[in-house]
């Protein structure tokens, strides 16, 4: 095959070179509404065409290399006295796998355990190209199902206004747990 981002041949959809020249991630970070810190990885112009592949059989294996480059090295890191939870916001399956499941996945270390299936909207709007005004106007009304850590990681693939995580942290401050900070692939500038 070949690479998608240098054509030449590889092994893989996106070749070593590539991924060291293109995809090193960085860690940003940014304070939403909720008063709450969302790190994120990448600029959204900058793996903006690896992210449009998230409905289609593609996805599977850009968001798998870009989980494994960001969060999996976040996860490697990451140090905290008490058990951890990581919840991916939203993970419904669609084209034969949830792309916040996978970033979800790679979190899995000695303090960070990923569940899946634990903080489901219930009202299912998609915000894709949508403005701050009808997200808010648009709450997708989120239910969170318990887990046993008090500690939790929100997990999702985009930040852009922040309405989304702001939502879901507002259900976890709610039932009790304590969100330590939201991890994101990219945030729109």
């Amino acid at each position: 095959m070949r690479c998608m981002l240098c054509e030449k041949l590889s092994f893989s959809h996106i070749c070593q070179q590539c991924r060291q020249e293109h995809l090193t991630p960085s860690l940003f970070s940014k304070v939403i509404a909720s008063n709450v810190t969302v790190y994120s990885f990448y600029k959204y112009s900058d793996i903006e065409a690896l992210l449009h592949t998230k409905h289609t059989p593609l996805g599977f294996y850009m968001y798998s290399i870009l989980a494994d480059l960001a969060l999996k090295r976040f996860a490697e890191h990451f140090e905290f006295e008490h058990a951890v939870a990581s919840l991916s916001i939203d993970d419904h399956a669609l084209s034969g796998y949830s792309h916040t499941a996978i970033l979800n996945k790679a979190l899995r270390s000695p303090t960070i355990r990923p569940y899946y299936g634990k903080i489901r909207a219930q009202h299912r709007v998609t915000y894709s190209g949508t403005n701050h005004t009808f997200r808010r106007n648009n709450p997708r009304h989120f239910k969170l199902f318990p887990v046993p850590e008090d500690n939790i990681v929100l997990v999702d693939d985009i930040v852009t206004t922040g309405t989304t995580l702001s939502e879901a942290a507002h259900h976890v401050h709610t039932a009790g747990k304590t969100l330590l900070f939201c991890l994101v692939l990219a945030h729109v500038e």
